[in-house]
């Protein structure tokens, strides 16, 4: 599969919330059709430390047949790793703590995941916490839990860093429909998001790509198996989001039957999609978030 930046249109289409409305509104989830499952989900979080220092946390929750599992990786630091798995019958240690280093910082992860709820994915819903600290400073707080184990486990005014998510990346495997949520945003909403390739069982003489957020349909890409590559531009929270797909190996390359979607919030300042070359030379405190899905249709 070619690298998803190099497939970008000089000319993408503006799609604003207004516009979306002369599209039909019916892309919600039809009784009889299940989403994929994910398997796998990655967030990286910039954290700001009250030093200035910054640094990167890495949190992946994945499932597999053998179970489920956590791992935090912190930069690019491989003996800063954390790993934990959470299937019960190989490890039953869902509540503790772990002492790190990385880079002359002192990190310290406790965790208890001994009543997480789960749905069909990886992540948990409710019940659990997930807690790093950073040179006795709170990094990254996870879990409808984790505000009240602070305020159990910490002194009272322990400074709190700055966490923000950056990223989030996806693997899920079934058919070809897949649903999500996402935040844009600090200050934002999270917005339901649903990815629906329609073919022949619906009637249809050629494949259509839909993506509604909020059950409105943002595109809608006809004749899919020509236009399997593409981006446009729609608006969510009043940012500019860079929607891009590539489906390629959908149609083409069986033995992989990857396609890959990407959100990307941008500046409006900023002139086109993102070439290799401008990454680079981005603003370092600039925040931008980013959905990646990798979705394997089943064969």
């Amino acid at each position: 599969m070619r690298d998803i930046a190099s497939c970008f249109s000089e000319y993408s289409v503006d799609v604003s919330e207004s516009s979306c409305s002369s599209y039909s509104n019916n892309a919600c989830l039809s009784p009889s059709l299940i989403p994929s499952t994910q398997n796998a989900v990655t967030c990286v979080y910039k954290i700001s430390l009250s030093t200035k220092k910054q640094l990167l946390i890495t949190v992946t929750w994945c499932k597999n047949q053998l179970g489920q599992g956590l791992s935090i990786n912190l930069g690019d630091d491989p003996s800063a790793a954390f790993k934990l798995n959470t299937n019960s019958r190989l490890f039953r240690k869902k509540k503790g703590n772990k002492l790190l280093e990385s880079d002359n910082l002192k990190i310290e992860v406790f965790w208890d995941l001994s009543i997480a709820k789960y749905t069909t994915g990886p992540e948990p819903i409710e019940g659990f916490y997930v807690m790093v600290m950073v040179d006795s400073e709170i990094g990254l707080l996870l879990g409808d839990g984790a505000e009240e184990a602070a305020t159990r486990k910490l002194k009272k005014g322990t400074p709190v860093a700055r966490a923000s998510l950056v990223s989030r990346r996806e693997h899920c495997s079934g058919n070809t429909l897949y649903s999500t949520k996402a935040q844009f945003c600090d200050t934002g909403t999270a917005h339901d998001i649903l990815i629906k390739c329609s073919g022949e069982n619906e009637g249809l003489k050629h494949p259509v790509l839909s993506v509604s957020i909020d059950k409105k349909m943002v595109i809608r890409v006809k004749r899919l198996q020509w236009n399997f590559r593409g981006n446009q531009t729609i608006f969510v929270d009043g940012l500019v989001v860079d929607l891009m797909w590539d489906v390629h190996d959908w149609f083409f390359n069986p033995a992989s039957s990857y396609a890959v979607f990407l959100f990307r919030t941008r500046s409006g300042m900023d002139s086109r999609l993102w070439l290799e070359e401008k990454l680079l030379q981005k603003d370092p405190d600039r925040l931008e978030f980013s959905l990646l899905i990798y979705a394997c249709k089943s064969l």
